[in-house]
């Protein structure tokens, strides 16, 4: 068996997932593709080399069996998982009166919990492995936006990674937090000039991820020039 390292990405079929894993691939890792759409993941597996290099898992991350099933096929197929990228997440229109209670709920079962519930998951392996946590934040968790439960969701996120890295203190396992702004994925129905490009993001990623293992980076915030706020 291969001893290139392992990413695990959940919310990889699209936007910055599907762009990190492209990355990890060219840079020699193998890479373990999770999210709802079964379909998309499948294709990019296959782009990345097949199943020796790259497998697709479905996952809803809301459910915890979904995510011991995760890290269960990452370590069947490669033997061990190296770094764990906590991205999926998604978006709501900001106003107190907007969106639905439903659509409220499943995004804050996403955005907080279903990442808690990968990083848990993970992290025994991680031990194993002397590993690296990731998760995706937001610009929107630093700042608080106007009636945006999404930017609640992110600075949740925000204190998520401080409280992952202070519990993982002296096991050797690093925490990194990224932090993007506006970023033309399809989280945004409408697209703009003046976005980040998925790519952007995930060059910050391995940026993190190809330290010297000394070397921790906590976050990482990332804005397009002219991004204000």
């Amino acid at each position: 068996m291969s001893d290139d390292p392992v990413l695990l990405i959940t919310g990889a079929s699209s936007g910055i997932g599907a762009a990190t894993a492209r990355r990890a691939a060219a840079a020699g890792h193998r890479v373990v593709l999770a999210a709802r759409s079964e379909d998309k993941l499948a294709a990019l597996a296959t782009e990345l080399g097949g199943p020796d290099r790259a497998i697709a898992v479905a996952t809803d991350v809301t459910t915890w069996d979904d995510n011991e099933a995760l890290v269960a096929a990452a370590l069947d197929a490669f033997g061990r998982v190296d770094v764990v990228f906590a991205n999926a997440g998604f978006g709501a229109s900001r106003g107190w009166l907007e969106e639905t209670p439903e659509h409220w709920r499943a995004m804050v079962l996403t955005n907080v919990l279903g990442a808690a519930y990968t990083v848990r998951a993970a992290i025994p392996a991680l031990k194993d492995s002397t590993g690296h946590v990731l998760l995706t934040g937001s610009v929107a968790g630093r700042k608080v936006m106007p009636g945006s439960l999404y930017s609640c969701t992110k600075w949740a996120v925000t204190a998520m990674a401080e409280a992952v890295r202070q519990d993982l203190d002296g096991t050797g396992i690093r925490t990194t937090l990224i932090s993007p702004g506006a970023v033309q994925t399809p989280f945004f129905d409408d697209p703009a000039e003046g976005r980040l490009e998925s790519d952007d993001v995930a060059r910050a990623v391995l940026y993190a991820i190809e330290q010297p293992g000394n070397v921790n980076v906590n976050e990482i915030a990332i804005r397009p020039i002219g991004q204000a706020a």
